[in-house]
């Protein structure tokens, strides 16, 4: 098996260069009237850095809790399944795998969130 090339630097790598920029650089050098832009900026640079590395793994682990939830690749064939009356088994394991897909996108968007376990 041949290693696909990659280019340097990879799209992860720019985004957090992007946000470092943004951060360390731009962000003392502003206006305070413009900081907050320069945060919000660099909040996307990083979950978009976050989504390059961990999201295929995250759809990967979607697509095989749904598999084994339902035994459906689609999303939305879950939910049919649901809305029309699944069985106790197939609510718990839907609620697994809801609760994982949450934390896999949690850890994307907001990450220290995805290990909250709640009352």
């Amino acid at each position: 098996m041949v290693a696909a090339m990659q280019y340097r630097p990879t799209a992860a790598e720019l985004l957090t260069a992007l946000a470092d920029l943004l951060d360390d650089v731009l962000l003392p050098a502003l206006p305070p009237a413009l900081q907050h832009q320069a945060r919000v900026g660099a909040n996307i640079a990083r979950i978009l850095e976050r989504e390059q590395q961990l999201g295929p793994g995250a759809a990967e682990r979607e697509r095989a809790a749904l598999a084994v939830a339902a035994g459906v690749e689609d999303p939305a064939q879950l939910a049919a399944l649901l809305r029309s009356g699944g069985t106790e088994d197939l609510e718990a394991a839907a609620w697994s795998a809801l609760v994982a897909v949450s934390r896999d996108d949690l850890a994307i968007a907001k990450p220290g969130y995805d290990g909250w376990e709640g009352r």
